[in-house]
C-alpha cells in the first residue's frame, strides 16, 4: 500500500502505536487494535505493516557519499558491558592535521538501524565527525529487524548501556580526528540518554540535543555545563508535559538551551521511516540541529 502519513491514521491508533513501541501493548493486542480501524480490503496485518518503519525512505546519504567514510568501529566499556560496536562516520578530508567537531548519534529502543546510520551520514555530510553506537551489542546488535531489535533492548542492563554509550562518547571526543569538541543527538530513548550525558559529562560535552527525550531529574539539571537544545511534537503529551519543567530548570541554573514544540507533530517525527513523520517539522528541527552544533562545536 502507498505510504501512509499521520494525518491518514486515527489518532487514537496513533496513540496505541506510542504504547506499542514503547513496549506497553503487546503485538497481539496491538493487531486487534489495527483490525478496529480497517476499510474495504485492507487487513488489520496490513495496516500494521504500514505503520511499521521502512527503511528504504530513510537514506538521505547514500552509503557510498564521496564526501564520507564509513567503518564500524568497537569501542571498550569496561564499566559497560565489555565493549560497544558502532557505526564511524567522518567526513573524507578529516585526518589528524584537519580536525573536526564530533556528535554522538543515540538510537531509538530498537538499536542501532538504517534510519540511525543515515542520520550519523548526514551529520558527515556537514562536515561533524559522527559515531552511532549499538547499545545492543551485548545481546548480538541489531537484529535487522525493529519488532527483534525491541525484544532485545528489554534485556539489556540499562544502567550498563548507559555506560556503553559513555564510553563512547569518551571514545570519539578523544579520536585523533577531533577537535575535542563533542556534541550529542539522540531521539526518543536516546534523547533521554542525550541529557543523560549531559548531567554527566559536564564541560566535557559542549552541546546536547534531545529529540522527544525523557528529561533528566530537575536536582540533575545544575551539573550540565553543554548548550542543550530540546526537540519536541506537540501531540506528545507522555513528553511535552515535561518540558515546562525541565525548561524552569534550565533556566534556574543558567545553562545556555533553547526549546522548540512542533505544532501537529507526534512523538518520533523525525523518524522518515513511519507515518508519524512530519516533513516540515523533520527538516526545521535539523535546521536548527546542525545550527546548534555549528554554533557550539567550532567555536573556541
Amino acid at each position: 500500500m502507498d505510504r501512509m502519513k499521520a494525518s491518514d491514521v486515527p489518532r487514537e491508533l496513533l496513540d496505541d502505536l506510542d504504547l506499542y513501541v514503547h513496549g506497553n501493548m503487546d503485538r497481539r493486542t496491538f493487531i486487534d487494535r489495527c483490525s478496529q480501524y480497517v476499510v474495504g480490503g485492507l487487513t488489520a496485518a496490513a495496516l500494521f505493516e504500514a505503520l511499521a518503519p521502512n527503511y528504504a525512505w530513510a537514506e538521505q546519504v547514500a552509503k557510498d557519499d564521496k564526501r564520507i567514510t564509513t567503518e564500524s568501529a568497537t569501542v571498550e566499556s569496561p564499566q559497560g558491558n565489555g565493549t560497544i560496536k558502532g557505526y564511524l562516520v567522518r567526513p573524507a578530508k578529516a585526518t589528524a592535521k584537519a580536525k573536526v567537531p564530533a556528535v554522538l548519534v543515540v538510537h531509538e529502543n530498537r538499536g542501532l538501524n538504517p534510519y540511525i546510520e543515515d542520520v550519523a551520514r548526514r551529520l558527515g555530510t556537514e562536515n561533524f565527525m559522527a559515531f552511532a553506537p549499538d547499545g545492543l551489542t551485548s545481546v548480538g546488535g541489531y537484529p535487522g529487524n525493529n519488532e527483534e531489535g525491541g525484544a532485545l533492548f528489554q534485556k539489556v542492563d540499562r544502567a550498563k548501556m548507559t555506560e556503553d554509550f559513555l564510553a563512547a562518547a569518551n571514545w570519539l571526543r578523544a579520536r585523533p580526528e577531533s577537535t575535542g569538541k563533542l556534541g550529542v543527538v539522540g531521539f526518543c530513548f536516546g534523547g533521554g540518554i542525550a541529557n543523560t550525558l549531559a548531567v554527566r559529562m559536564g564541560a566535557d560535552l559542549a552541546a546536547a540535543v534531545p529529540f522527544y527525550g525523557s528529561a533528566p531529574p530537575v536536582e540533575d539539571v545544575p551539573k550540565i555545563k553543554a548548550a542543550v537544545l530540546v526537540h519536541h511534537g506537540e501531540l506528545d503529551k507522555r513528553l511535552v508535559d515535561g518540558w515546562p519543567a525541565y525548561e524552569a530548570a534550565l533556566k534556574a541554573a543558567s545553562v545556555r538551551y533553547e526549546g522548540y514544540v512542533y505544532p501537529g507533530a507526534n512523538h518520533g517525527f523525525h523518524n522518515d521511516t513511519t507515518p508519524r513523520y512530519d516533513e516540515a517539522a523533520a527538516r526545521l528541527a535539523w535546521q536548527r540541529t546542525i545550527a546548534w552544533f555549528n554554533k557550539y562545536l567550532r567555536t573556541s
